[in-house]
């Protein structure tokens, strides 16, 4: 996409936003709403890494793949027979890529005429006094957001940069379905591309330093790994990386249980993290602090350590869910442009990873309470007590929660169930609010539902939901 007509005199703008993802846009139509001269500086494909490579191919390919696993699932049932194959992966990757052309004209393309003072202006920026550089051009302004994203790591594994690896940009673009893969990694990533490529055919081998989704409450990590063991992904945690190279296709060399193994496969794909896109900005000139992961070093206002450059996004390191980026840039366009009063609060931030079964968090986990010095009370409930579960005859997953034991307040939310995405803004709601684990309990949900398993997680704290009979309240 070229120069979209840039309209300030001399190229002077109040707001120079550089980068045109998610992050850019909301903080560019946050300032041109206001009635300020705006400009975004992108590079490369307009929209980001979401709706390009990121949460919309990804989604569509996982859902796909549920389908895929139709035939598995239909065994849960006395009585039915259900089978599925996989016709056409080129035909999957089209219908995929232009849901994904469509979003990026719908959402970004086309938004850019509907702002009189937005303009879009193509090329690598770089910061300078008094303003930014692209393309030759010099444009003046005092106030810039920083939004320019991140990009996959790759691991100091021996012979890594030897050998072609795929990351979860290019994995979803293959052409060909692989018939065997390795994803190093069980993050966010590995786990929902893993689990994708496994249903469609692809026999996947996970492996991690650590556990599945590091982090996660240690009772939704193994149950989640059992879980994709059960559908036949190997998942190795505890790994330790020694070497990999090609030959006729891609070899590994690793520990696992205290041995020594060599894991052949057509691809390796990575999945351990993602890095925050600096290079070239010119930040160490303009003295620009950065954290220790990399990313653009923000206070509470998304302001850097210089005045008038505010950084948000996944290019400050930390956060890295589309919403939170368009949260944080809004609220950097609001302080860039009227001052700093509006604090970025994650608190009570909900986190949903698209595995099936869905694990979705918000709040304190046990571990990061018990690290705050705050004293705690937890129920766990196995999916087997919730109704809804039973009725789809798939009790895989379970749900726990996290009090404050001083005034039984709810702190922290954590579910893994085959809808739990959809159940986990209620505890948000809940903990923003300041709800107490009984209030919660005695709260009206409606029967045979997935989020009624919060209210029989929240009587778990005091009560045995077994001998309680349905609807019992």
């Amino acid at each position: 996409m070229s120069d979209c007509c840039p309209s300030s005199e001399n190229n002077t703008f109040d707001l120079i936003v550089i980068g045109a993802g998610s992050a850019g846009f909301s903080a560019a139509i946050t300032a041109a709403e206001q009635g300020e001269s705006v400009a975004i500086i992108g590079y490369g494909t307009i929209g980001g890494t979401c709706v390009n490579v990121g949460c919309v191919p990804s989604k569509a390919m996982i859902r796909a793949a549920e389908v895929m696993h139709a035939s598995s699932a239909a065994k849960r049932f006395n009585g039915i027979d259900a089978r599925t194959k996989l016709k056409n992966w080129v035909d999957v990757q089209a219908q995929k890529q232009k849901l994904v052309d469509d979003l990026r004209a719908a959402k970004y393309s086309d938004v850019l005429p509907q702002y009189e003072t937005l303009s879009y202006i193509e090329g690598a920026a770089k910061l300078v006094t008094g303003g930014v550089e692209a393309n030759g051009q010099f444009y003046k302004c005092d106030k810039i957001i920083i939004a320019t994203g991140s990009h996959s790591s790759v691991p100091p594994i021996d012979g890594m940069l030897n050998v072609p690896h795929l990351d979860s940009t290019s994995a979803l673009d293959l052409e060909q379905l692989p018939k065997t893969m390795i994803i190093i990694g069980a993050g966010v990533i590995g786990c929902e591309l893993g689990q994708m490529f496994s249903r469609m055919g692809t026999q996947v081998t996970l492996l991690c330093r650590s556990n599945v989704l590091a982090g996660a409450e240690p009772e939704i990590s193994e149950a989640l790994a059992q879980s994709l063991r059960d559908e036949g992904m190997y998942v190795h945690c505890g790994s330790v990386y020694e070497s990999i190279k090609e030959d006729d296709g891609i070899c590994l060399c690793y520990y696992y249980e205290g041995e020594v193994r060599h894991l052949s496969a057509e691809h390796v794909m990575l999945a351990t993290g993602r890095k925050a896109n600096t290079a070239g900005l010119g930040l160490e000139d303009m003295g620009v602090a950065l954290a220790k992961n990399g990313g653009i070093k923000v206070d509470e206002f998304m302001q850097t350590n210089i005045p008038g450059i505010y950084a948000a996004g996944d290019v400050t390191g930390t956060d890295q869910f589309v919403y939170m980026a368009a949260y944080g840039a809004k609220l950097a366009a609001n302080n860039a442009m009227k001052g700093n009063a509006m604090r970025y609060d994650n608190s009570v931030m909900p986190a949903v990873v698209f595995t099936d079964p869905n694990y979705a968090s918000v709040g304190l986990t046990e571990a990061a309470a018990q690290a705050k010095g705050i004293t705690i009370k937890t129920s766990v409930l196995d999916l087997k007590h919730v109704p809804r579960a039973l009725a789809a005859r798939d009790t895989r997953g379970l749900i726990k929660l996290v009090a404050n034991a001083s005034d039984n307040k709810l702190i922290g939310a954590h579910i893994l169930a085959p809808e739990g995405a959809d159940s986990i803004q209620t505890a948000a709601l809940a903990i923003k609010t300041g709800t107490t684990y009984t209030e919660l309990g005695e709260m009206i949900f409606p029967y045979l539902t997935t989020v009624e398993g919060l209210k029989l997680a929240a009587q778990t704290f005091d009560n045995d939901v077994s001998k309680l009979s349905c609807c019992a309240g």
